[in-house]
């Protein structure tokens, strides 16, 4: 039951944050490109692979990584969000952008979970000096 607890309030932590960050983006916008999902999936990929590298050399409780990975990174990326964006770009027939969408979000969200991982195991060599 603690384990359900941990989940759903990291999920609120993700979610006030994604919320957050999207009102700051939605200022600075034209609206024709869904760029706060973008940033915020490409942000929690960064993040993700960036904690999974530090979380690899240090001994994290299962109840943490399961309040960061599941709880706050699960509320905080938004692919149901993305997925619903390009369907509704599909439909009305903007297909360039709903492509870019996707191959964006998915080729930078893979490439920075190497980034985040690499930067984690980097600053690990540094410190540890």
């Amino acid at each position: 039951m603690l384990r359900f607890f941990v989940i759903g309030l990291g999920g609120a932590v993700g979610t006030m944050s994604r919320y957050f960050l999207s009102g700051v983006e939605h200022r600075f916008s034209n609206h024709l490109f869904p760029v706060n999902t973008l940033i915020v999936n490409l942000l929690g990929s960064l993040v993700i692979g960036f904690l999974w590298g530090l979380f690899e050399r240090f001994a994290v409780p299962s109840q943490v990584r399961v309040f960061v990975f599941v709880g706050i990174l699960g509320g905080f990326t938004t692919f149901s969000t993305f997925s619903l964006e390009n369907f509704h770009l599909f439909k009305d027939g903007q297909i360039k952008v709903a492509i870019m969408n996707i191959i964006a979000t998915n080729t930078l969200g893979v490439v920075l979970v190497f980034v985040g991982f690499v930067i984690s195991k980097q600053l690990m060599v540094l410190f540890a000096k």
